[in-house]
């Protein structure tokens, strides 16, 4: 039985409210940092958090913008692209995980979606000790910049075969990661995986690779 708490993360100005999901005898935690102009209550994470759960894998999903700045970023959007701001909230997050009697034992993984993927990679380059494996699910890792070189968290991109623009930026960001990054085409997927079976496969693409990189990092005696 999973238990699920709300809580109150002390990052940003008032805090920033997530979604804890701390199934029996979790292997891994993973962080969800979610699209431009979406929030921790996105279906398509939410899903893809519940088959994390159900693979023993606890999950956080929390707002990177305080409700004050998404009220903002709804007029301007000028927040949701400032991948250094939500990359530094990421890592702040990452570090308070590492305060919490519940999730501190777990290895950590990043779960990004369309410009999330980049501040989560930028992110994972700044907590290479916290940050253990990341996934992309139709992102924009080319918008981490610099950082893709420093990443050395196995991370895999996944993105639909008929996104075919963000096919050639995450073969860009491939390259600049290196050996770190497997890049999988989900055929038949566009950009948000609304087709039948297309989020339901980056579900599982998701839960296993998160499985099998976390579970080999031993917890903390």
């Amino acid at each position: 039985m999973a238990e699920m708490r709300e809580v109150t993360i002390p990052v940003a100005k008032g805090g920033l409210p997530a979604d804890v999901v701390f199934p029996d005898e979790p292997k891994g935690v993973v962080l969800f940092a979610h699209g431009s102009g979406s929030s921790r209550h996105s279906p398509r994470n939410v899903a893809v958090a519940h088959t994390l759960n159900d693979r023993s894998l606890a999950t956080v999903l929390v707002d990177l913008l305080t409700p004050e700045e998404d009220a903002i970023d709804a007029q301007t959007a000028e927040l949701r692209f400032n991948i250094p701001m939500l990359a530094d909230r990421l890592a702040a997050i990452v570090d308070w995980m590492g305060t919490d009697s519940t999730l501190r034992p777990l290895p950590v993984g990043l779960f990004g979606a369309s410009t999330g993927a980049a501040a989560a990679l930028v992110a994972a380059a700044e907590r290479p000790d916290r940050v253990r494996a990341v996934v992309s699910r139709g992102g924009r890792p080319d918008l981490a910049g610099a950082s893709l070189s420093a990443v050395r968290a196995p991370t895999l991109l996944l993105v639909g075969g008929l996104d075919e623009q963000v096919i050639v930026l995450n073969e860009q960001a491939k390259a600049q990661l290196g050996d770190v990054a497997e890049l999988r085409i989900v055929p038949g997927a566009t950009h948000l995986f609304e087709e039948p079976g297309t989020l339901e496969q980056v579900a599982d693409e998701a839960a296993s690779w998160f499985s099998g990189h976390l579970a080999r990092v031993p917890r903390p005696a």
